[in-house]
């Protein structure tokens, strides 16, 4: 039993997220980023997502339990077509 406790002391103070800048073309008002930030936080995983109508760029950060192929699948399901701009790994330590 102090073995699993340990194990999972240690898992809850290193893990890693991903940081994705994806373009959405075709925004074009508040209703669109609406829907856009609503199907990707819907996305199993993802843990943050940020829309930005000015730049037409949606920011999204998510664990392993998702990939960038099911956020731009979700980003699909609004009619508008998600372009990858960047992706960075980030290790988060406690």
């Amino acid at each position: 039993m102090k073995i699993l406790f340990i194990i999972f002391a240690f898992c809850s103070f290193v893990f890693a997220s991903n940081e994705s800048l994806i373009k959405v073309e075709g925004m074009h008002c508040p209703l669109c980023t609406t829907a856009v930030k609503k199907a990707v936080k819907a996305v199993d995983g993802v843990e943050k997502v940020s829309v930005r109508l000015n730049t037409k760029e949606v920011t999204v950060t998510y664990n392993d339990k998702t990939n960038l192929k099911e956020i731009l699948s979700a980003i699909k399901t609004t009619s508008y077509e998600g372009v990858l701009i960047s992706t960075t790994l980030h290790n988060i330590k406690n």
